[in-house]
């Protein structure tokens, strides 16, 4: 069969080829994790790319857990995510000759929010927090009235973070004590969109998430103190705000969230030079996408980390931690 080819075809067939080729020796970098530093993550890479047209970023949210599952098993250059390295992780990328390098990257508070038409909470105690979300409460603690006597005597409905989410590690260990303690009868998602949906479209909803998320959808959402009932944090309840959330006076809810690199992939120019922009950058980044920057010097301190290729975790690979300090996280030491 004689086939004809126009001279529009030969050029479509010929630029088609080109962005085909392009795209297989484009050289990639993978990401993947918390949903939390996503943004962050996200807002580095395209800023990244603008500059290094041949490389290319891909960033996945599969929550902290599910990124350090794929981590350690060597599919991920770099791990997003919203708590510490915990045993189980730290077993699973020796299992496989995973060396990291932990890096923090920003601050973050975690917002316990309600409906906006909720005028009933004003704040929320710790005590009280422990008392929705503690395994106990579970088919026990279903109404507001529970809660505190005067609240209405409605049935509440929960949304949060899914077990494979640092958030869900981080708030069950700063409200009921340790990682994966928390009651199942609520709606669980990595995607923290589902979960405004939940909130936003239930009078009677509650749940928590990122700050960030929570200034994305300030308009359908209300921000709910919380009182530690610690003077030394501040008098009464507290929001979490840029301010709150840098001077660790919105506690226990106050974070650090990071990112991980396989000392491995690190070697490979494309990903010691991503590395080295996102941290040159994040200060400026983190706040453009709604969350706190560390202070100048943890960047550069972390900058030098990377460079040293120092591998292992300051928490010692024991998962999530409140209360962090700065000082805690520009510690020099490894596991």
């Amino acid at each position: 069969m004689l086939y004809r080819f126009t001279l529009t075809t030969l050029v479509v067939l010929f630029v088609g080829a080109f962005v085909a080729s392009s795209a297989y020796s484009a050289k990639l970098i993978r990401v993947d994790g918390s949903s939390t530093v996503y943004p962050i993550t996200e807002a580095v890479a395209e800023e990244f790319q603008k500059e290094n047209r041949k490389l290319r970023v891909t960033v996945g949210i599969s929550g902290t857990g599910g990124g350090f599952k794929k981590f350690g098993r060597a599919e991920t250059d770099i791990s997003d995510a919203s708590r510490p390295i915990k045993p189980s992780e730290v077993e699973l990328c020796a299992k496989n000759g995973i060396e990291y390098i932990e890096l923090p990257v920003a601050y973050d508070g975690l917002a316990v929010i309600v409906h906006p038409k909720n005028d009933w909470v004003d704040y929320f105690s710790v005590d009280e927090l422990r008392t929705l979300w503690e395994p106990e409460a579970q088919g026990k603690i279903t109404h507001w009235n529970q809660i505190r006597a005067d609240w209405p005597d409605k049935k509440f409905s929960l949304a949060g973070p899914g077990v494979d989410s640092g958030t869900y590690d981080y708030f069950t260990k700063a409200i009921n004590g340790a990682e994966g303690a928390s009651r199942g009868d609520f709606v669980a998602s990595e995607d923290d969109n589902v979960l405004v949906q939940a909130v936003s479209n239930d009078l009677h909803g509650l749940g928590f998430f990122g700050l960030a998320y929570y200034e994305e959808n300030k308009d359908l959402l209300k921000l709910v103190p919380i009182d530690d009932g610690k003077a030394e944090n501040g008098d009464g309840p507290i929001f979490p705000s840029l301010e709150t959330v840098k001077n660790s006076t919105y506690q226990p809810l106050s974070r650090p969230v990071f990112i991980y690199v396989s000392k491995k992939s690190a070697e490979r120019p494309e990903v010691e030079k991503f590395i080295e922009f996102y941290l040159k950058h994040a200060n400026v980044l983190t706040k453009e996408v709604g969350y706190i920057p560390l202070p100048d010097e943890a960047y550069q301190l972390a900058l030098e980390r990377f460079q040293k290729r120092v591998t292992g975790s300051v928490f010692g690979g024991k998962g999530a931690k409140t209360g962090v300090s700065v000082q805690e996280l520009l510690g020099e030491g490894s596991e």
